[in-house]
């Protein structure tokens, strides 16, 4: 079962200090307690048989901040730790629960909040900005990327994980380079 729905809310304010706690409770509603009532289900089937996978899908928002609104952002570090959770718990049955943080894929829903936040920049200057999002050279995260780590995670390859967030970007959330100038040799 995959839990991939989401949505990422109002980009508008800006400040925790002016967050629309109704618009937060709509966020949370969909991609936290949404996601707990897909596990709560899926594992309702799963448990008696044994066996089973479970998807979540989280996002690179999730793994550090000031990339989304703070609805999403919050509401994406929560999917990990109720896939650790539901993981402690499933294991012992046979069911393997995991989740996935893409980095950015120039998807419709992508797109869509770029446009909201840069509202003059062309589509080809939108998709060119999610491209060079990642770190690694010469690569791009595509939808295609998100998927095979999916299968790759409910296939019998990935037998023996559970609990794990696999973060897809390209190296966006693992470092940072501070840009210092180093003399050269």
């Amino acid at each position: 079962m995959y839990n991939n729905a989401g949505i990422v809310g109002p980009i508008t304010p800006a400040s925790i200090s002016e967050l629309d706690m109704r618009e937060f409770e709509k966020v949370m509603r969909v991609n936290v307690i949404g996601v707990v009532s897909g596990i709560k289900h899926a594992a309702k089937v799963m448990i008696p048989a044994g066996s089973g996978c479970i998807l979540c899908t989280s996002s690179v928002a999730g793994v550090i901040g000031g990339l989304a609104p703070h609805s999403y952002t919050i509401s994406k570090f929560t999917i990990p730790g109720i896939v650790k959770s539901a993981a402690s718990e499933l294991c012992e049955h046979g069911v393997r629960i995991n989740c996935i943080s893409p980095g950015t894929v120039a998807t419709p829903l992508t797109l869509r909040y770029l446009r909201k936040v840069f509202p003059t920049a062309t589509e080809e200057k939108l998709r060119e900005t999610v491209k060079g999002m990642g770190e690694l050279k010469g690569a791009e995260c595509e939808e295609a990327d998100v998927a095979k780590a999916a299968l790759y995670l409910a296939s019998d390859d990935g037998k023996y994980v559970t609990g794990h967030n696999l973060v897809v970007d390209g190296g966006m959330t693992a470092f940072k380079i501070a840009g210092f100038p180093f003399p050269s040799d």
